[in-house]
């Protein structure tokens, strides 16, 4: 008896536009043997640091010719240590295109401009959410509230506001908000506030023990938390460019 014949779909795929949250890793240094090194360093340091992320690199620090960034050994040496770059943000459009040159094709916010490069049919994709527009006077932005443990693997985003946790962040697990993060719990994970590049964000936790602490960009691991009051209810914010870590209460 033969098999009953299966009728073939009428297109074989669908494409559908979609938005994502990603993380941007800002170049400071065009250097791959100065970066994947120090990447690699803070994998020892926090365990899970990044790794399988996939990662969008910010250009738009990097005032230098093109020539002077080997991007095909920067992405090559950062998918070996298990970072996973999928392309570009910002920079000169020489810097885009010899970034999409070695497979690191320019990204673009949702609704944003396409990026043009220099190079034929260029292929920008929808990378992160559009920056929230302006709220009207005398609103406020919502909050996301979480009311259970975050547990390791997790990742929490509250994109646009502030992040409210009434429980544990374990250790593994990553919470991030693009203003102030609040852990009504033990914090033993990773927290990132200012996801937005907002300096005036803060941390608070109850029991502050963090695998990593970061506000705007800038961070400690655990190992370099010599001065703040591990176990104890912190707020942690920006002076400067220096991290402050103040007991609460």
């Amino acid at each position: 008896m033969s098999a009953p014949a299966i009728n073939p779909r009428l297109e074989p795929f669908r494409l559908r536009g979609a938005n994502f949250n990603l993380l941007v890793l800002r170049l400071l240094d065009p250097r791959a043997e100065v970066i994947v090194p120090a990447i690699a360093d803070q994998f020892r340091r926090a365990p899970g640091f990044l790794r399988f992320a996939p990662l969008v690199l910010g250009l738009d620090d990097l005032n230098v010719a093109p020539h002077e960034v080997d991007f095909a050994t920067l992405a090559g040496e950062l998918r070996a240590i298990e970072v996973m770059p999928i392309g570009t943000i910002g920079g000169s459009p020489e810097l885009r295109a010899a970034a999409q040159g070695a497979g690191l094709p320019p990204l673009r916010a949702a609704g944003g401009a396409e990026e043009k490069v220099p190079l034929p049919e260029p292929a920008p994709a929808a990378s992160a959410e559009p920056p929230p527009p302006p709220l009207p006077p005398g609103t406020a932005r919502p909050t996301m509230i979480i009311d259970h443990a975050v547990r390791a693997g997790q990742r929490i985003w509250a994109q646009g506001a502030d992040l409210i946790v009434n429980g544990t962040v374990n250790p593994g697990a990553e919470v991030i908000a693009d203003g102030n993060l609040h852990v009504y719990g033990t914090l033993r994970g990773r927290a990132i506030a200012g996801g937005a590049d907002n300096m005036e964000a803060r941390v608070f936790a109850l029991n502050f023990d963090p695998e990593l602490v970061s506000i705007a960009g800038y961070y400690a691991v655990r190992e370099g938390l010599t001065e703040a009051p591990i176990g104890k209810p912190v707020q942690v914010r920006l002076i400067g460019e220096n991290m402050r870590f103040d007991r609460l209460g």
